[in-house]
């Protein structure tokens, strides 16, 4: 495979660190550390590019976010609610916002008006974006850290470094559809990279709680971080508990969140209602591809079956078809309540927590973060497609553990990141995911098997991932020149959504076979 091959060896050159031995105040080891960030450098010129990208209603979300924390008293900003685009993140990203706002007042101050909605000059565009590369620092740092602490072997490193930083996910969601997530993903990755260090538990305990109050889908992954720290820290023997540390690593805890939501104590309820909120539907307008867009399909076909067949069938099932956000009724298979995804996504984290408990060791921790990562995509109310990245991430750092790992990885990071692709609509974006997907898969498989020889894709993942090709060009392409633009449209989202979703599935089940072997 020459290609992939000299596309290793590049990224390898420009990612790997140096590792020459030098004192610690010798000028060399600053340029050592620098070295490091050659990568970073190199991938921020590529994002440079990017800048007059699409970018997506979130975009307007965070600029008004900008506006709110910049403009209004704290006692106001959950209530505000001129844009429907109202703050609905947790206080630390609020105050990520209020900070960025007294940057962003040099570029344009107009876009911190409140009732300036849609505002995107480009002075604006600049700055937001801009944000968004600077920010991703901790990210990088963060991968950085993790490596060394799982103790990556030299010859790994650059290529682990390049396989974690480069992954499709952050630049589709981050620099063209538009967020704040590398920074935070870099924050957990501290947090992890502390937790499985001896004595540094509660540090990575605080840090997690960090990132909870930047963003409340890292609540998904705390039952991994409980078990963990109750089991492999509070507990200093088989049958020695250690209430000092228990309560040592309560209050460090509890201190964060005080911190973050003492400020707007008299208005807990409002916050916590936006942060919260249940009116919305089972799926998404775009199923994201897991266990209830299977479910969601299933049903679709059932009720065509039954049409066909000329039964009578119910006349409300216009909320799957039509992809609305809302209440989901299906039409023959039972309607699912909130109630039940919670059940099932505990149901769906207890075999790897239980393994954790017995075995609290650094390897199954992060097994376990996969797994939460995984129950809460897989099973829970009104998931996101871009949750995937709780699941990808981590995923990504134990790639190369074993061959097992690296095939489950090579499925899954395909269809995961293809997953993404609904979010980049528009077709001047076309040639640039298709492009960074393409080079992504070829240098990942290319990396990961030969990290873990014997590798070999069994012949039904081989036919899966060849499958992504016709898929690709019917729903990009193909679609519109026979549909056009408004006919079917929910067409090939659907198909996206079910094909991606049964690679993903697989990827859960093998993960589980992996972690639990």
């Amino acid at each position: 495979m020459p290609s992939g091959l000299s596309l290793s060896a590049a990224i390898a050159k420009v990612s790997a660190p140096a590792t020459a031995p030098a004192p610690a105040d010798s000028p060399s080891t600053l340029w050592q550390a620098l070295g490091e960030w050659r990568l970073f450098a190199l991938a921020a010129c590529v994002k440079l590019l990017l800048l007059p990208s699409y970018k997506s209603t979130d975009f307007e979300v965070h600029r008004n976010w900008l506006a709110i924390t910049h403009s209004l008293p704290i006692s106001k900003w959950y209530y505000e609610d001129t844009s429907e685009w109202t703050l609905d993140y947790p206080p630390f990203f609020a105050w990520f916002e209020w900070s960025l706002s007294q940057i962003a007042k040099f570029f344009d101050p107009n876009m911190l008006d409140v009732s300036r909605l849609g505002y995107a000059s480009n002075q604006t565009v600049l700055f937001q974006r801009l944000s968004v590369m600077a920010t991703e620092a901790v990210f990088y740092a963060g991968i950085l850290r993790l490596l060394r602490a799982i103790k990556t072997p030299p010859h790994l490193f650059g290529m682990l470094l390049a396989l974690v930083f480069l992954n499709p996910g952050i630049l589709f969601v981050d620099h063209i559809h538009f967020q704040y997530n590398a920074f935070m993903y870099g924050i957990q990755l501290f947090s992890v990279a502390r937790a499985i260090r001896q004595n540094k538990h509660i540090l990575g305990g605080i840090l997690f709680a960090v990132v909870l109050n930047f963003k409340h889908i890292y609540l998904y992954q705390a039952p991994a971080y409980f078990v963990y720290l109750l089991a492999g820290y509070c507990f200093t023997g088989r049958f020695r508990f250690s209430f000092a540390r228990l309560i040592g690593l309560g209050l460090a805890v509890v201190a964060v969140f005080a911190v973050s939501f003492g400020p707007f104590a008299p208005h807990l309820l409002q916050v916590l209602s936006r942060l919260f909120p249940f009116k919305r539907g089972l799926c998404h307008a775009y199923w994201a591809p897991n266990f209830w867009a299977l479910y969601s399909f299933a049903d679709r076909a059932l009720l065509q079956v039954l049409r066909i067949l000329g039964k009578s069938v119910p006349a409300q099932t216009a909320s799957l078809t039509r992809g609305l956000v809302g209440d989901s009724t299906f039409a023959i298979l039972p309607n699912i309540a909130p109630s039940t995804t919670v059940i099932l996504t505990v149901l769906s984290q207890l075999p790897i927590l239980a393994k954790l408990w017995f075995q609290p060791t650094p390897d199954k921790f992060l097994d376990a973060l996969i797994l939460c990562g995984f129950g809460s995509y897989m099973f829970g109310w009104h998931v996101h497609e871009k949750a995937i990245l709780l699941i990808l991430i981590p995923l990504s750092v134990v790639a190369v553990k074993s061959a097992r790992h690296a095939r489950l990885f090579s499925v899954l990071s395909i269809s995961g990141y293809f997953s993404l692709f609904p979010l980049l609509f528009e077709q001047q974006e076309l040639a640039t995911k298709v492009l960074v997907l393409a080079l992504f898969a070829m240098f990942a498989v290319h990396f990961v098997g030969s990290a873990t020889r014997p590798f070999a894709l069994g012949r039904l993942e081989r036919v899966y991932i060849a499958g992504f090709v016709p898929l690709c060009v019917y729903t990009e392409v193909a679609h519109g020149m026979v549909f056009g633009s408004e006919r079917l449209a929910f067409l090939p989202l659907m198909i996206t959504s079910v094909y991606t979703a049964v690679g993903i599935v697989y990827g859960w089940i093998q993960m589980y076979a992996v972690a639990l072997s």
